[in-house]
């Protein structure tokens, strides 16, 4: 009232005082709406001062933030022309709580840092980063400003370092992240920046502790650590790489997944730069694990790297070991010719020894085309090698040391009953096809007789004896690598693989499956520029055709998309361009577990000669996947050691006692070797339990033998 009566006698002084005692007071009590009239009847007359304008745009803004925004502004501006900027950026902060655009964020970073508020424009340079980040622009800029005005916000320094590192520039990652590692910070995801960025610039063994200790946290980085090993191994640091992949391989067999531990290392060396040092220790586990294949084969590698070196006496000591494992290997012969002259007499000689014999037989024959001549000494050891194997239940391996025995002496058994017995004890066959039929001892015809009867069929026969031996020679390079395989989607995986390749088919499918269910598994091999096949296509293919193949055996249909017993498939047949088609069944007795499908995208004929031999390996593949089961249940029901693989001392004492007495039954030999390196008591005393025991866990494994693979250590006592 007494402001209106002055405005009525023309005192507008004296009105807008009072006009102002009464707009601060309805603030205080919190009449907002006539503190709101208050202050517009207040600025007809006058402009407020700031103070009032930022009160009164904290009374809008709740109800109309733009004019708050704009009442805000001009305070803002009237503060700014006096120079007052501790005032200025009370109202700034005003602004970006309603507004938080990247000019009012920079408006408030750069005052902050001009009044000394370090702490608050780091904060809003970081957040205006993160905004430019979101919208997909560069940060860099920002990061780096919120950093040089707080380095020692963790907060700050993290999303810098990352951006660093974005951007390629380790080593500064390296130098923003590093003082907050020293200080001990435990965050994960520090530790992690900092190992990445350790990594980019290539300081490997810096980076393993933190890699490892992540690792420790969630064992799901295994992955993590097996690329630190590939990069060390990339970087020449052989010894840590080892270092590291034994510490690994400690860790996961504690967790019981050292399988998966093997096949991770085998991706490894397969991506990266070969080394001694760590496919010594690769050979070690596969030996461990009695994994032959991948055994032999790293030893192989080994040798031709040590070759390549001319380190000749390793070189040597690799082909002695890998002898042990398969004699018969075809490149052998041509590594121990590299040798020569290059290695101690002596040693070459013993090298030599292990399979010379059988080389000799070889070349023999092949040099008087006369398969009877291989020698007496190669027959003995093949058939000694096959007795073991059936006598200790590893039908699988003898029966490739059979075949191998049935491609190199045909008709063999015919005039030795001990081969004839073997063959009944292994549960197999003696097959043989075209020529291969013929007595091992009947001569071949003369070039005089095939000239007077024509010209023409003596190479035809030549061709066809040629392409029987080819045939058996198939079945027993992918039985061998069917054997190796330790599970079935490996066995199943390797079988598509090799026969799509050696039979040049669109596609081949194997897949496990008894009547009347979906399939188990499934795998597919496709031809180049053929597109894989779905899921549910392939299973509907392989149940439809294995209940046909169970009722009719071997299937072979020329056009498969016409066929009337097809017709329930015949859109997945098409969507696989699938025009004729092979099927075998996979049975074990009379149990069917599965189908072999071969499938071509045009018409194909198939000759008997090659069904006959694809169904010797149909029976292969069920043999192969009876094995695999075999070594899980072997495994899981092991009693070995689990560091050495040694039988323990009382499993052993049984075996002892079971091969005695069946020894006894059947008159088979048995040797028993003990070896004493002293007495126990005194050995522990003077060296300690612990060398004692280190020591005898590995020399048992070593213990030399003519067929080692057969004989059986146990752990000393």
């Amino acid at each position: 009232m007494a402001a209106d009566l002055c405005l009525s006698l023309q005192r507008t002084p004296d009105a807008v005082r009072l006009l102002g005692e009464l707009f601060e007071r309805q603030i205080e009590i919190g009449d907002a709406t006539r503190a709101s009239l208050t202050y517009k009847k207040l600025a007809r007359y006058v402009n407020p001062a700031w103070d009032q304008k930022v009160r009164f745009g904290q009374l809008l803004e709740n109800s109309n933030r733009k004019l708050a925004l704009e009442t805000y502004e001009n305070a803002f501006e009237e503060l700014k022309t006096q120079g007052r900027k501790q005032e200025s950026l009370t109202v700034l902060k005003r602004i970006v709580v309603l507004a938080s655009t990247e000019q009012n964020l920079v408006r408030v970073g750069e005052l902050s840092a001009e009044v000394g508020d370090s702490k608050a424009a780091a904060a809003a340079f970081l957040k205006l980063a993160e905004i430019t980040e979101g919208a997909g622009g560069s940060a860099a800029q920002w990061f780096e400003r919120a950093y040089s005005e707080d380095s020692s916000d963790v907060g700050i320094a993290l999303p810098y370092g990352k951006n660093l590192l974005a951007q390629g520039q380790a080593g500064a990652a390296i130098f923003v992240l590093e003082p907050h590692i020293s200080k001990g910070g435990q965050s994960p995801e520090l530790r992690e920046c900092y190992a990445k960025a350790l990594l980019a610039a290539n300081r490997l063994t810096e980076a393993e502790p933190l890699m490892w200790q992540l690792f420790e946290q969630n064992p799901a980085r295994v992955h993590d650590i097996a690329n630190l090993i590939g990069l060390l191994v990339d970087a020449q640091q052989d010894a840590e790489a080892v270092a590291l992949a034994r510490k690994l391989e400690q860790f996961q067999r504690l967790r019981g997944e050292r399988r998966a531990f093997l096949a991770m290392m085998q991706e490894v060396m397969g991506g990266h730069r070969a080394s001694s040092e760590v496919l010594e220790f690769m050979s070690e586990l596969f030996n461990a694990a009695n994994r032959e294949g991948d055994y032999c084969q790293t030893l192989l590698k080994l040798f031709d790297l040590h070759c390549g070196m001319s380190n000749y006496p390793k070189a040597a000591e690799c082909l002695d070991r890998a002898v042990e494992i398969d004699v018969y290997d075809s490149g052998h012969q041509k590594r121990l010719e590299m040798l020569r002259g290059k290695i101690d007499d002596a040693r070459y000689k013993v090298i030599a020894a292990r399979f010379s014999s059988t080389n000799q037989s070889v070349a023999e024959s092949s040099s008087h085309s006369e398969p009877a001549t291989l020698g007496a000494a190669a027959l003995q050891d093949l058939m000694l090698q096959a007795e073991i194997l059936v006598q200790y239940g590893m039908r699988s391996k003898a029966i490739e040391r059979l075949q191998r025995i049935q491609e190199l002496f045909p008709q063999e058994e015919q005039h030795n009953q001990d081969l004839q017995q073997l063959y009944l004890s292994a549960g197999m066959n003696s097959r043989y096809t075209g020529s291969a039929q013929a007595p091992a001892g009947a001569a071949p015809s003369s070039p005089a007789t095939a000239a007077s009867n024509g010209s023409d069929p003596a190479p035809a026969s030549l061709s066809t004896e040629s392409t029987d031996v080819s045939h058996f020679t198939r079945v027993a390079e992918i039985t061998r690598k069917l054997y190796r395989q330790s599970n079935a989607d490996a066995v199943l995986l390797t079988t598509v693989n090799e026969i799509g390749a050696q039979w040049k088919v669109s596609r081949c499918i194997a897949a496990m499956r008894k009547p009347g269910l979906v399939p188990t598994a499934v795998k597919e091999y496709c031809a180049d520029h053929i597109k894989k096949g779905g899921a549910n296509a392939l299973a509907k293919i392989v149940a439809a055709i294995h209940d046909l193949a169970v009722s009719r055996g071997t299937l072979t249909i020329a056009d498969a998309p016409a066929a009337p017993e097809l017709k329930a498939v015949r859109e997945h047949l098409a969507e696989l361009s699938i025009t004729s088609l092979l099927a075998l069944p996979l049975s074990d007795g009379p149990d069917q577990v599965g189908i072999l499908l071969l499938v071509q995208t045009s018409p194909r004929g198939w000759h008997s000669s090659d069904i006959v031999v694809l169904k010797t390996i149909s029976d292969q593949i069920v043999i192969a996947l009876n094995n695999a089961g075999l070594r899980r249940l072997v495994k899981s029901l092991s009693v070995t050691d689990e560091r050495s693989g040694l039988l323990k001392r009382a499993s052993y004492i049984d075996l002892l006692m079971a091969e005695t007495k069946r020894a006894v039954q059947q008159s088979p030999p048995v040797t028993v070797v003990l070896m004493q390196f002293g007495k126990n008591a005194a050995m522990v005393k003077e060296f300690g339990e612990a060398a004692v025991e280190a020591a005898m866990q590995q020399i048992a494994p070593r213990i030399p033998s003519p067929l080692w693979k057969n004989c059986v250590s146990w752990l000393p006592t």
